[in-house]
Protein backbone atom coordinates (compact mmCIF):
# COMPACT_ATOMS: atom_id res chain seq x y z
CA UNK A 1 0.00 0.00 0.00
CA UNK A 2 1.59 3.29 -1.12
CA UNK A 3 1.51 6.54 0.86
CA UNK A 4 -1.36 8.02 -1.21
CA UNK A 5 -3.51 4.94 -0.61
CA UNK A 6 -2.71 5.01 3.10
CA UNK A 7 -3.82 8.63 3.34
CA UNK A 8 -7.12 7.85 1.60
CA UNK A 9 -7.79 4.89 3.93
CA UNK A 10 -7.01 7.02 6.98
CA UNK A 11 -9.23 9.85 5.74
CA UNK A 12 -12.14 7.47 5.11
CA UNK A 13 -11.75 5.93 8.55
CA UNK A 14 -11.73 9.37 10.18
CA UNK A 15 -14.53 10.75 7.93
CA UNK A 16 -12.25 13.47 6.56
CA UNK A 17 -12.71 15.41 3.34
CA UNK A 18 -11.04 13.52 0.49
CA UNK A 19 -10.82 16.71 -1.57
CA UNK A 20 -8.05 17.98 0.73
CA UNK A 21 -5.96 14.85 0.12
CA UNK A 22 -6.55 14.97 -3.63
CA UNK A 23 -5.56 18.66 -3.66
CA UNK A 24 -2.32 18.05 -1.77
CA UNK A 25 -1.38 15.11 -3.96
CA UNK A 26 -2.24 17.02 -7.14
CA UNK A 27 -0.20 20.01 -5.97
CA UNK A 28 2.83 17.79 -5.29
CA UNK A 29 2.48 15.99 -8.62
CA UNK A 30 2.20 19.20 -10.67
CA UNK A 31 5.21 20.78 -8.94
CA UNK A 32 7.29 17.65 -9.59
CA UNK A 33 6.18 17.61 -13.22
CA UNK A 34 7.22 21.25 -13.65
CA UNK A 35 10.68 20.50 -12.26
CA UNK A 36 11.00 17.48 -14.55
CA UNK A 37 9.98 19.61 -17.54
CA UNK A 38 12.80 22.07 -16.83
CA UNK A 39 15.31 19.22 -16.39
CA UNK A 40 14.27 17.78 -19.76
CA UNK A 41 14.55 21.27 -21.35
CA UNK A 42 18.05 21.91 -19.91
CA UNK A 43 19.25 18.34 -20.46
CA UNK A 44 20.50 17.70 -16.95
CA UNK A 45 19.22 17.14 -13.40
CA UNK A 46 19.69 19.62 -10.54
CA UNK A 47 23.33 19.82 -9.32
CA UNK A 48 24.47 17.58 -12.17
CA UNK A 49 28.03 18.42 -13.30
CA UNK A 50 26.83 18.14 -16.91
CA UNK A 51 25.20 21.48 -16.40
CA UNK A 52 28.44 23.35 -15.78
CA UNK A 53 29.22 25.74 -18.63
CA UNK A 54 26.19 24.46 -20.60
CA UNK A 55 25.13 27.98 -21.55
CA UNK A 56 21.92 27.87 -19.53
CA UNK A 57 20.98 26.96 -15.99
CA UNK A 58 18.25 27.07 -13.35
CA UNK A 59 17.36 30.51 -12.10
CA UNK A 60 15.04 30.10 -9.13
CA UNK A 61 11.25 30.14 -9.42
CA UNK A 62 8.11 32.22 -9.01
CA UNK A 63 4.87 31.35 -7.26
CA UNK A 64 1.58 30.89 -9.03
CA UNK A 65 -1.85 29.69 -7.95
CA UNK A 66 -4.17 27.52 -9.98
CA UNK A 67 -7.77 26.80 -9.00
CA UNK A 68 -9.23 23.33 -9.46
CA UNK A 69 -12.41 21.64 -8.29
CA UNK A 70 -10.38 20.32 -5.32
CA UNK A 71 -9.21 23.78 -4.28
CA UNK A 72 -6.40 26.24 -4.98
CA UNK A 73 -3.00 24.76 -5.83
CA UNK A 74 0.14 26.66 -4.80
CA UNK A 75 2.64 26.02 -7.55
CA UNK A 76 6.36 26.72 -7.85
CA UNK A 77 7.13 27.59 -11.46
CA UNK A 78 10.85 27.08 -12.25
CA UNK A 79 12.83 29.50 -14.44
CA UNK A 80 15.97 29.24 -16.55
CA UNK A 81 18.63 31.94 -16.70
CA UNK A 82 18.15 32.62 -20.42
CA UNK A 83 14.38 32.98 -20.06
CA UNK A 84 13.71 30.42 -22.79
CA UNK A 85 11.84 27.79 -20.77
CA UNK A 86 8.06 27.58 -21.29
CA UNK A 87 6.23 24.88 -19.35
CA UNK A 88 3.51 22.83 -21.03
CA UNK A 89 1.93 21.51 -17.87
CA UNK A 90 -0.13 24.67 -17.34
CA UNK A 91 -1.65 26.78 -20.14
CA UNK A 92 -0.14 30.25 -20.30
CA UNK A 93 -1.97 32.90 -18.26
CA UNK A 94 -4.63 30.41 -17.23
CA UNK A 95 -5.40 30.10 -13.53
CA UNK A 96 -8.60 28.09 -13.73
CA UNK A 97 -9.70 24.66 -14.79
CA UNK A 98 -11.88 24.19 -17.84
CA UNK A 99 -14.80 23.58 -15.49
CA UNK A 100 -14.61 27.13 -14.16
CA UNK A 101 -14.06 28.58 -17.61
CA UNK A 102 -17.26 26.87 -18.73
CA UNK A 103 -19.08 28.48 -15.82
CA UNK A 104 -17.79 31.89 -16.91
CA UNK A 105 -18.94 31.28 -20.49
CA UNK A 106 -22.39 30.17 -19.35
CA UNK A 107 -22.78 33.30 -17.21
CA UNK A 108 -21.70 35.41 -20.17
CA UNK A 109 -24.27 33.68 -22.39
CA UNK A 110 -26.98 34.69 -19.93
CA UNK A 111 -26.19 38.34 -20.61
CA UNK A 112 -24.16 39.06 -17.45
CA UNK A 113 -21.46 41.69 -18.04
CA UNK A 114 -17.73 40.99 -17.77
CA UNK A 115 -17.46 43.27 -14.73
CA UNK A 116 -20.30 41.44 -12.99
CA UNK A 117 -18.70 38.06 -13.74
CA UNK A 118 -15.29 39.23 -12.48
CA UNK A 119 -16.88 40.39 -9.24
CA UNK A 120 -18.80 37.14 -8.87
CA UNK A 121 -15.69 35.01 -9.47
CA UNK A 122 -13.82 36.93 -6.78
CA UNK A 123 -16.60 36.34 -4.26
CA UNK A 124 -16.94 32.66 -5.14
CA UNK A 125 -13.29 31.66 -5.54
CA UNK A 126 -11.32 34.27 -3.61
CA UNK A 127 -9.10 35.52 -6.44
CA UNK A 128 -9.76 38.27 -8.92
CA UNK A 129 -10.72 37.63 -12.51
CA UNK A 130 -10.18 40.86 -14.46
CA UNK A 131 -12.89 41.94 -16.93
CA UNK A 132 -10.28 41.63 -19.70
CA UNK A 133 -9.56 38.01 -18.72
CA UNK A 134 -13.30 37.27 -18.71
CA UNK A 135 -13.57 38.95 -22.10
CA UNK A 136 -10.78 36.75 -23.49
CA UNK A 137 -12.44 33.61 -22.15
CA UNK A 138 -15.83 34.47 -23.61
CA UNK A 139 -14.74 35.25 -27.15
CA UNK A 140 -16.13 31.81 -28.02
CA UNK A 141 -19.66 33.11 -27.31
CA UNK A 142 -19.27 36.06 -29.67
CA UNK A 143 -17.90 33.66 -32.25
CA UNK A 144 -21.09 31.58 -31.89
CA UNK A 145 -23.18 34.70 -32.58
CA UNK A 146 -21.20 35.53 -35.71
CA UNK A 147 -21.26 31.91 -36.91
CA UNK A 148 -25.05 31.82 -36.54
CA UNK A 149 -25.49 35.07 -38.46
CA UNK A 150 -23.28 33.93 -41.33
CA UNK A 151 -24.22 30.26 -41.67
CA UNK A 152 -25.68 28.98 -44.95
CA UNK A 153 -29.37 28.03 -44.84
CA UNK A 154 -31.35 25.46 -46.81
CA UNK A 155 -32.69 26.49 -50.21
CA UNK A 156 -36.32 25.61 -49.46
CA UNK A 157 -38.61 26.15 -46.48
CA UNK A 158 -42.24 25.13 -46.62
CA UNK A 159 -43.24 27.59 -43.88
CA UNK A 160 -41.53 30.60 -42.32
CA UNK A 161 -42.98 32.17 -39.17
CA UNK A 162 -42.33 35.84 -38.42
CA UNK A 163 -42.96 37.43 -35.05
CA UNK A 164 -41.44 40.02 -32.72
CA UNK A 165 -41.14 40.09 -28.95
CA UNK A 166 -40.16 43.03 -26.74
CA UNK A 167 -37.44 43.11 -24.08
CA UNK A 168 -35.91 45.95 -22.01
CA UNK A 169 -32.62 47.18 -23.45
CA UNK A 170 -30.38 50.03 -22.32
CA UNK A 171 -28.90 52.37 -24.84
CA UNK A 172 -28.77 55.83 -23.23
CA UNK A 173 -31.97 55.02 -21.39
CA UNK A 174 -33.88 51.77 -20.87
CA UNK A 175 -36.77 50.97 -23.20
CA UNK A 176 -38.36 47.83 -24.56
CA UNK A 177 -37.12 46.99 -28.05
CA UNK A 178 -38.38 44.53 -30.63
CA UNK A 179 -36.51 41.30 -31.33
CA UNK A 180 -37.65 40.24 -34.82
CA UNK A 181 -37.40 36.45 -35.15
CA UNK A 182 -37.84 34.10 -38.13
CA UNK A 183 -38.38 30.35 -37.67
CA UNK A 184 -38.54 28.04 -40.69
CA UNK A 185 -39.81 24.50 -41.30
CA UNK A 186 -38.38 22.54 -44.20
CA UNK A 187 -40.62 20.21 -46.25
CA UNK A 188 -39.30 17.26 -44.22
CA UNK A 189 -40.56 18.91 -41.01
CA UNK A 190 -37.20 19.98 -39.54
CA UNK A 191 -37.50 23.42 -37.95
CA UNK A 192 -34.96 25.97 -36.83
CA UNK A 193 -34.53 29.62 -35.94
CA UNK A 194 -33.25 31.20 -39.15
CA UNK A 195 -32.51 34.80 -38.31
CA UNK A 196 -33.19 37.70 -35.97
CA UNK A 197 -32.88 41.48 -35.86
CA UNK A 198 -33.06 43.88 -32.91
CA UNK A 199 -34.65 47.28 -33.45
CA UNK A 200 -36.49 49.90 -31.33
CA UNK A 201 -39.88 48.98 -32.79
CA UNK A 202 -41.37 46.30 -35.03
CA UNK A 203 -41.60 47.56 -38.59
CA UNK A 204 -41.91 46.33 -42.15
CA UNK A 205 -38.51 47.85 -42.98
CA UNK A 206 -36.80 45.66 -40.36
CA UNK A 207 -38.69 42.60 -41.60
CA UNK A 208 -37.45 43.50 -45.07
CA UNK A 209 -33.89 43.33 -43.68
CA UNK A 210 -34.63 39.92 -42.17
CA UNK A 211 -35.95 38.60 -45.49
CA UNK A 212 -32.99 40.06 -47.37
CA UNK A 213 -30.70 38.26 -44.92
CA UNK A 214 -32.51 34.95 -45.54
CA UNK A 215 -32.16 35.41 -49.29
CA UNK A 216 -28.48 36.28 -48.98
CA UNK A 217 -27.77 33.15 -46.90
CA UNK A 218 -29.35 30.75 -49.36
CA UNK A 219 -33.13 30.60 -48.86
CA UNK A 220 -34.36 30.67 -52.46
CA UNK A 221 -37.96 29.45 -52.11
CA UNK A 222 -40.64 29.60 -49.45
CA UNK A 223 -44.24 28.47 -49.87
CA UNK A 224 -45.87 30.22 -46.93
CA UNK A 225 -45.20 32.99 -44.42
CA UNK A 226 -47.23 33.05 -41.21
CA UNK A 227 -47.33 36.39 -39.40
CA UNK A 228 -49.59 38.84 -37.64
CA UNK A 229 -51.25 41.67 -39.53
CA UNK A 230 -48.34 44.12 -39.69
CA UNK A 231 -48.95 46.73 -42.39
CA UNK A 232 -46.32 46.62 -45.13
CA UNK A 233 -45.18 43.06 -44.55
CA UNK A 234 -46.84 41.88 -47.76
CA UNK A 235 -44.70 44.33 -49.76
CA UNK A 236 -41.52 43.09 -48.10
CA UNK A 237 -42.38 39.44 -48.75
CA UNK A 238 -43.32 40.22 -52.35
CA UNK A 239 -39.94 41.85 -52.94
CA UNK A 240 -37.83 38.85 -51.92
CA UNK A 241 -40.24 35.90 -52.28
CA UNK A 242 -42.84 36.89 -54.89
CA UNK A 243 -44.18 33.33 -55.26
CA UNK A 244 -44.87 32.91 -51.53
CA UNK A 245 -48.24 33.51 -49.87
CA UNK A 246 -49.04 34.92 -46.43
CA UNK A 247 -51.34 33.49 -43.79
CA UNK A 248 -52.39 36.11 -41.26
CA UNK A 249 -52.46 34.65 -37.77
CA UNK A 250 -56.11 33.92 -36.99
CA UNK A 251 -55.43 34.11 -33.26
CA UNK A 252 -54.26 37.69 -33.72
CA UNK A 253 -57.30 38.45 -35.83
CA UNK A 254 -59.52 37.04 -33.08
CA UNK A 255 -57.81 39.24 -30.49
CA UNK A 256 -58.26 42.31 -32.65
CA UNK A 257 -61.95 41.53 -33.11
CA UNK A 258 -62.44 41.24 -29.35
CA UNK A 259 -61.20 44.82 -28.92
CA UNK A 260 -64.04 46.08 -31.10
CA UNK A 261 -66.84 44.03 -29.57
CA UNK A 262 -69.00 44.82 -26.56
CA UNK A 263 -68.20 42.69 -23.56
CA UNK A 264 -71.59 40.95 -23.44
CA UNK A 265 -71.21 39.90 -27.13
CA UNK A 266 -67.55 38.94 -26.98
CA UNK A 267 -67.83 35.24 -26.18
CA UNK A 268 -70.48 34.57 -28.81
CA UNK A 269 -68.57 36.49 -31.51
CA UNK A 270 -65.29 34.72 -30.80
CA UNK A 271 -66.95 31.30 -30.74
CA UNK A 272 -68.45 32.00 -34.18
CA UNK A 273 -65.09 33.16 -35.49
CA UNK A 274 -63.35 30.05 -34.16
CA UNK A 275 -65.51 27.92 -36.46
CA UNK A 276 -63.59 29.34 -39.41
CA UNK A 277 -60.19 27.82 -38.64
CA UNK A 278 -61.84 24.68 -37.25
CA UNK A 279 -63.40 23.94 -40.65
CA UNK A 280 -62.28 20.73 -42.35
CA UNK A 281 -61.76 22.31 -45.79
CA UNK A 282 -61.74 25.66 -47.56
CA UNK A 283 -65.34 25.45 -48.73
CA UNK A 284 -66.59 24.95 -45.20
CA UNK A 285 -64.28 27.72 -43.94
CA UNK A 286 -65.74 30.13 -46.51
CA UNK A 287 -69.22 29.04 -45.42
CA UNK A 288 -68.36 29.71 -41.76
CA UNK A 289 -66.95 33.12 -42.65
CA UNK A 290 -70.11 33.99 -44.61
CA UNK A 291 -72.28 32.94 -41.67
CA UNK A 292 -70.17 35.05 -39.31
CA UNK A 293 -70.50 38.13 -41.53
CA UNK A 294 -74.27 37.67 -42.01
CA UNK A 295 -74.83 37.19 -38.29
CA UNK A 296 -72.82 40.19 -37.03
CA UNK A 297 -72.75 42.68 -39.90
CA UNK A 298 -75.63 44.83 -38.58
CA UNK A 299 -74.21 45.11 -35.07
CA UNK A 300 -70.54 45.39 -36.04
CA UNK A 301 -70.32 46.48 -39.70
CA UNK A 302 -66.68 47.66 -39.58
CA UNK A 303 -65.48 44.36 -38.13
CA UNK A 304 -67.22 42.29 -40.77
CA UNK A 305 -66.14 44.60 -43.62
CA UNK A 306 -62.50 44.25 -42.58
CA UNK A 307 -62.82 40.46 -42.63
CA UNK A 308 -64.36 40.45 -46.10
CA UNK A 309 -61.48 42.59 -47.43
CA UNK A 310 -58.81 40.40 -45.86
CA UNK A 311 -57.35 38.06 -48.49
CA UNK A 312 -54.96 36.37 -46.03
CA UNK A 313 -57.50 34.72 -43.72
CA UNK A 314 -58.02 31.38 -45.44
CA UNK A 315 -54.65 30.82 -47.13
CA UNK A 316 -53.86 27.91 -44.80
CA UNK A 317 -56.69 25.91 -46.41
CA UNK A 318 -54.64 25.72 -49.62
CA UNK A 319 -52.23 23.43 -47.74
CA UNK A 320 -52.64 19.79 -46.66
CA UNK A 321 -54.94 19.21 -43.65
CA UNK A 322 -52.18 17.35 -41.77
CA UNK A 323 -50.25 20.56 -41.14
CA UNK A 324 -53.13 23.05 -41.02
CA UNK A 325 -53.23 23.20 -37.21
CA UNK A 326 -49.61 24.41 -37.29
CA UNK A 327 -49.99 27.12 -39.92
CA UNK A 328 -53.23 29.00 -39.16
CA UNK A 329 -51.49 30.95 -36.37
CA UNK A 330 -48.10 32.07 -35.10
CA UNK A 331 -48.43 29.89 -31.98
CA UNK A 332 -45.29 27.95 -32.90
CA UNK A 333 -43.02 30.99 -32.86
CA UNK A 334 -44.80 32.55 -29.88
CA UNK A 335 -43.93 29.47 -27.82
CA UNK A 336 -40.27 30.13 -28.67
CA UNK A 337 -40.67 33.76 -27.60
CA UNK A 338 -42.17 32.66 -24.28
CA UNK A 339 -39.20 30.39 -23.67
CA UNK A 340 -36.87 33.28 -24.42
CA UNK A 341 -38.72 35.53 -21.98
CA UNK A 342 -38.62 32.87 -19.27
CA UNK A 343 -34.84 32.88 -19.60
CA UNK A 344 -34.77 36.65 -19.09
CA UNK A 345 -37.62 37.35 -16.67
CA UNK A 346 -35.26 37.92 -13.73
CA UNK A 347 -33.34 40.61 -15.60
CA UNK A 348 -34.73 44.11 -15.33
CA UNK A 349 -32.77 45.16 -18.41
CA UNK A 350 -29.96 44.22 -20.77
CA UNK A 351 -27.00 46.62 -20.48
CA UNK A 352 -26.34 46.58 -24.23
CA UNK A 353 -27.35 44.92 -27.47
CA UNK A 354 -24.47 42.42 -27.33
CA UNK A 355 -25.69 41.16 -23.95
CA UNK A 356 -29.19 40.62 -25.36
CA UNK A 357 -27.76 38.79 -28.37
CA UNK A 358 -25.72 36.41 -26.21
CA UNK A 359 -28.74 35.42 -24.16
CA UNK A 360 -30.86 35.02 -27.29
CA UNK A 361 -28.14 32.86 -28.85
CA UNK A 362 -28.24 30.48 -25.87
CA UNK A 363 -31.96 29.89 -26.44
CA UNK A 364 -31.59 29.65 -30.25
CA UNK A 365 -28.80 27.08 -30.15
CA UNK A 366 -30.73 24.97 -27.65
CA UNK A 367 -33.89 25.19 -29.82
CA UNK A 368 -32.09 24.34 -33.06
CA UNK A 369 -30.23 21.46 -31.46
CA UNK A 370 -33.49 20.05 -30.10
CA UNK A 371 -35.70 20.47 -33.18
CA UNK A 372 -33.23 20.67 -36.08
CA UNK A 373 -33.53 16.92 -36.75
CA UNK A 374 -37.01 16.30 -35.38
CA UNK A 375 -40.01 16.15 -37.72
CA UNK A 376 -42.73 18.63 -36.83
CA UNK A 377 -46.23 17.27 -36.37
CA UNK A 378 -47.92 16.27 -39.64
CA UNK A 379 -45.05 17.06 -41.99
CA UNK A 380 -43.95 13.43 -42.30
CA UNK A 381 -47.31 12.74 -43.97
CA UNK A 382 -47.12 15.51 -46.57
CA UNK A 383 -43.45 15.95 -47.49
CA UNK A 384 -43.96 14.82 -51.09
CA UNK A 385 -47.01 17.10 -51.44
CA UNK A 386 -45.06 20.10 -50.15
CA UNK A 387 -42.10 19.36 -52.43
CA UNK A 388 -44.44 19.28 -55.40
CA UNK A 389 -45.83 22.73 -54.47
CA UNK A 390 -42.50 24.52 -55.09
Amino acid sequence: MNQFTKEIVTALAQHQDLAIIFKDQLETAVNELLQNELSAFLGYEPYDRNGFNSGNSRNGHYMRTFNTKYGELKLTIPRDRNGEFVNHTLPAYQRRTDQLEQTVIQLYQKGITTHEIADLMEKMYGSYYTPQTVSNLTKVVNEQVEAFKNRTLSERYAVVYLDATYLPLRRDTVAKEAVHIAIGIQPNGHKEVLSYKIAPTESSSVWSEVLADLKHRGVQQTLLFVADGLVGLETAVGKYYPDAVIQQCLVHVSRNISHHIRVHDRQAVLNDFKLIHQATNKRMAEHSLANFVNHWRKRYPKVTQELLKNQKLLVCFNFPPAIRSSIYSTNLIESFNKKFKRQTKKREQFPNEESLERTLMTVILDYNDKFGRRTHKGFNLVQDTLESMF
